[in-house]
């Protein structure tokens, strides 16, 4: 296993110094934000495109995702990370996120990063059903996936709290109906944690689904709030072991968005515990001290 860090959490500086950053605190790669300020997909010149490859050899980095979820320079009213949906029921407003997404998974082809992660579906409309929701939901990835496809990258979906999708479970219903292999999951513990999913079941059932893992921590009460790993109630050792026993050895990304005030401390903090549990021996089955 690999640890990287998401840039989202470095909103407040410019690509470069965030890769800077990243890179001295010790991380061996970064997820890029495909948005304002860092690589927004339908702005993005060949000469910035080029800065970001330029940054990453020169800090000796390694992209181990490009996060597509967020939105923020289409600065939607009602929520600028889940808007525009991929089951909003205006077509117009489906279309923005369907295009984002497609850019997204040329940049990531373009910039040689393995996969995007993207929305699971978004919030279910007013009078819209949870049926109608997936049908439109599968509908739209077909070809989205068809797309990562083509470029020799991945699409993978991250279940989150609140939005269509919640739950690794239900991950499972969409993948099955769209049946490409170009299609993964993105398993974000802190997001499965406040669903109230068994950690170390549910990694090892999704194992064969899974191409990328997000990690940060969440409070005993299951609020979706990120924290820095080792200050709320996951059990990271066991986390890790469950991931290491399923023969993963791809990125695991700390994603700390809420931490743009001071992201070098969280980021430090988080490689702090997590870098002994990714490079040390397993502890599974040894008995609790």
């Amino acid at each position: 296993m690999r640890l990287a860090f998401s840039t989202n959490a470095y909103m407040r500086f410019p690509f470069e110094e965030a890769a800077s950053r990243i890179a001295s605190i010790g991380y061996e790669g970064l997820e890029l934000m495909a948005d304002v300020p860092h690589a927004w997909p339908a702005g993005l010149l060949d000469g910035p495109k080029r800065a970001i490859r330029e940054a990453m050899d020169r800090h000796g980095l390694r992209f181990s995702n490009v996060n597509a979820f967020m939105m923020n320079a289409i600065a939607d009213r009602r929520q600028p990370y889940w808007y525009p949906s991929f089951i909003e029921p205006d077509e117009g407003y489906r279309s923005v996120r369907i295009d984002h997404t497609r850019r997204a998974l040329d940049l990531c082809a373009e910039l040689g990063a393995p996969h995007i992660t993207t929305e699971p579906g978004g919030p279910i409309a007013e009078g819209q059903s949870r049926q109608e929701a997936i049908d439109l939901f599968v509908e739209v990835l077909k070809p989205l996936a068809e797309h990562a496809d083509r470029q020799g990258v991945l699409l993978l979906i991250e279940p989150e709290p609140g939005l269509l999708l919640e739950t690794t479970d239900q991950y499972l219903e969409v993948a099955e109906r769209v049946g490409a292999p170009s299609l993964g999951l993105n398993f974000d513990v802190g997001h499965a944690y406040c669903m109230a999913e068994d950690l170390p079941t549910q990694i090892a059932k999704l194992a064969p689904l899974t191409r990328h893992y997000h990690v940060e921590d969440i409070a005993e009460t299951r609020v979706h709030h990120h924290l820095v790993p080792g200050t709320g109630a996951i059990d990271f050792p066991g986390v890790v072991d469950a991931i290491r026993q399923t023969g993963y050895d791809g990125w695991v990304t700390v994603e700390l968005y809420p931490f743009v005030d001071d992201p070098d401390d969280a980021a430090r903090g988080a490689l702090g515990l997590l870098r002994p549990l990714v490079s040390g021996p397993s502890t599974a089955g040894r008995p609790a001290p």
